[in-house]
């Protein structure tokens, strides 16, 4: 199986980003939409001297496109995660502009993949996750054999319950073009903040599917 990149999304607290930023993760994402539990609030501060090869991603909801970039700059995001139901257009809009963008979809057994398709000319990556009551943050998986209908065009981020109970699962997917798995609730102390012990436990599980 290929090597998998990993992101720790719903950061929030100083000291946790940084102890999660020392760890070999590629991704940390920061929650920028006010109903969400692990929403970093409207006085957060960037800790500065991040590793520079962790990607900061800024995670938005159905937000309007220059509060979206407002905070790219303001933060120094790598990309955007939209996880509500942004248009390609939007998509495109943020594309034209050279940000970086990872397009989320809630999935369950019914969920029609080719829904996706017009977004394919304009993000870097898709984002799986489970369909629930929240955008994301459910803390459960869906069937992951449904992943099997998506056309594999675009790499995908995997999301959804992920923990060190359930990680080493996702070798039944090494066919397909997974490229990162997304931890969050399955890793948490409270929501916005991680266990270090528990990304670790996740991390050398997949480690050892890889090998």
């Amino acid at each position: 199986m290929k090597e998998l990149a990993v992101k720790v999304c719903g950061m929030r607290e100083p000291e946790n980003i940084r102890a999660v930023a020392q760890l070999p993760v590629d991704f940390l994402g920061f929650i920028f939409y006010a109903q969400s539990p692990r929403f970093v609030g409207d006085h957060f501060v960037m800790p500065a001297n991040l590793p520079d090869a962790v990607r900061k991603v800024g995670v938005f909801v159905n937000e309007r496109t220059e509060i979206i970039l407002s905070r790219v700059q303001q933060y120094d995001l790598d990309f955007v995660q939209l996880h509500g139901n942004e248009s390609a257009a939007q998509c495109e809009e943020l594309f034209r502009l050279h940000v970086p963008v990872i397009k989320a979809f809630s999935v369950d057994d019914k969920f029609d993949f080719s829904t996706t398709v017009p977004y394919e000319p304009f993000v870097n990556y898709f984002l799986f996750d489970t369909k629930g009551k929240n955008y994301g943050g459910n803390g459960v998986t869906f069937n992951w054999n449904v992943l099997r209908k998506y056309q594999q065009r675009v790499p995908f981020f995997l999301s959804g319950g992920l923990n060190e109970s359930n990680v080493a699962e996702i070798s039944q997917l090494k066919d397909l073009n997974l490229f990162a798995i997304d931890l969050n609730s399955g890793v948490e102390v409270e929501p916005g903040k991680k266990r270090i012990d528990k990304i670790a436990a996740v991390i050398s599980k997949i480690n050892s599917i890889i090998k």
